[in-house]
Parts: structure tokens; C-alpha cells; sequence
């Protein structure tokens, strides 16, 4: 086990903004795993307008509607110092949605206008039509080692990667990105999808992997993860329903 010094800070961004679709929950599975391996953790709230520490180990961006992306956008450029620093210092970036667009280098929203991005991810993000909502199944790229990803999608982006950037998978059912069939980015230490659920309680391993250049070697600590398996297992089985039965399933999510 990796001995620390402190506990490990768990990030929560902009809750107040980018907290739309129960991203907290994210932060929460991270804390709680840490936790049940004898890693001391705590959940580090930033609200809207305060300034982004750089003494983060864990940066946690969730989704939001588009008024909120702008002001979240604003703090994030004012921040990209510190989050630039602390990435470089072992920090790990976790962004769904919105959060993700933001990692980008430019937003456009549905009235036109652009929203500068961290530019930490070469890609570009443009709103269009119809909006993407229901399951999402994820075949991750291979050296990510990740098994199949489950989640759910609710967006009008359209994102498309720059030459530098690495899709975090292939999309077996929904959207994803909405471009070329993958969904989200991924590089050193940074995980960006369109993935909602929230991500990390239907996906454990998706958890385990952006906590392992944190605690290290801690992380292969087993943990009893029967209930969030059952989740994944359901949640799977559900998105890969075909013919009828998929019809049903769309018609009681656009039911709402």
C-alpha cells in the first residue's frame, strides 16, 4: 500500500454548475473506495466562482445546462494555471459532458456562440440536432486495459478529436461523441466521455483506473463489489436490447 502523508483530496468542480446529472455521485465512489482500502480520503467541494486549487489529487468535472457552461468555462480559464500544475504533478482530470467539452479547445452552443475551451484535449465541440439521450455500451481502447463501459447519454454535442487525441472507446450502442462512432478522450492521467449514471458506480474498474496513479499499488486491494456489478450487469443487458423490446425500452426513456 502507498503510504501518504495526507489524505487524498478528491476534487468535486463547480458542483453548483456542473452537477446537473448526479456527477456527484463520482466523487462519492472515489472517496468511498479509497476508504474501504485503508486510503485516507476526503471530497473537496469547489464551488462556482471560487478559484480551482492546484493541490488536488483527483479534478472531477461533471455535466450542466448551457448558461452554467458558460459560467464554468470562465472559472476553468481563470483556474488553467493551477489545474495545468497540478496535473503535472501527478493530479488526475475526470470530465463527463459538459466538463468535457470544456477540456476542449472551443464549445459552439445551438445560438452561435463559441466558448474558449482548457485546451487540454485537442478537439472541438459544435451543438447540433437531434439532442443524443439513452444508453451508451463502450468498447474502451485496448491499452486503457478497461473492460466494457456502461452509461447514459443526454447532449447535443457533437465533438470532434483533433490528429493528438485518443477516443476513450468505440460506441457499441447510443452516440457518444456523435462523431465517428467513439465516445470521450483519454491521454495521460485525463478520462473524458459523454458517460452519465453516474460513470464510476456503474463502471468500478473506470474508478479503480483513475485512482491508480494515485494510491498505487493500493488499488488492487479487492473490494466486495457484488451490488455495483449487479448495476453493470443490468444496466448492459438493458442497452443491448434489440428489435421490441429496444423500442420499448426508447419509448420509456423519451417518456421521460
Amino acid at each position: 500500500m502507498v503510504k501518504r502523508d495526507s489524505s487524498v483530496r478528491i476534487g468535486l468542480v463547480f458542483p453548483d454548475l456542473l452537477g446537473t446529472y448526479g456527477d456527484r455521485g463520482n466523487a462519492l465512489v472515489l472517496v468511498e473506495r479509497c476508504t474501504r482500502r485503508g486510503v485516507p480520503a476526503e471530497l473537496v467541494e469547489v464551488r462556482g466562482g471560487s478559484a480551482i486549487p492546484d493541490s488536488l489529487d483527483v479534478y472531477l468535472f461533471g455535466g450542466g445546462e448551457d448558461d452554467a457552461q458558460v459560467m464554468a468555462s470562465d472559472g476553468m480559464r481563470r483556474s488553467r494555471a493551477s489545474i495545468q500544475r497540478a496535473h503535472d504533478n501527478g493530479a488526475v482530470v475526470f470530465a463527463v459532458c459538459a466538463g468535457f467539452q470544456l477540456l476542449g479547445e472551443t464549445y459552439e452552443a445551438s445560438d452561435g456562440s463559441v466558448l474558449d475551451g482548457l485546451g487540454t484535449i485537442e478537439m472541438d465541440t459544435r451543438s447540433g440536432a437531434p439532442r443524443l439521450i439513452g444508453e451508451v455500451v463502450v468498447a474502451p481502447d485496448e491499452a486503457t486495459g478497461l473492460p466494457t463501459l456502461t452509461g447514459f447519454e443526454n447532449h447535443g454535442g457533437r465533438t470532434t478529436l483533433g490528429k493528438s487525441a485518443r477516443p476513450l472507446g468505440s460506441v457499441i450502442v447510443g452516440h457518444g461523441n456523435g462523431v465517428g462512432d467513439v465516445d470521450g478522450a483519454v491521454a495521460d492521467r485525463i478520462v473524458g466521455t459523454y458517460l452519465h449514471g453516474p460513470a464510476l458506480p456503474r463502471n468500478p474498474a473506470l474508478a479503480d483506473y483513475l485512482l491508480e496513479p494515485v494510491i498505487g499499488a493500493a488499488v488492487r486491494v479487492p473490494l466486495d463489489d457484488g451490488l455495483p456489478m449487479a448495476l453493470r450487469a443490468q444496466r448492459l443487458g438493458d442497452a443491448m436490447l434489440t428489435g421490441v423490446a429496444a423500442r420499448v425500452r426508447d419509448w420509456k426513456v423519451n417518456r421521460g
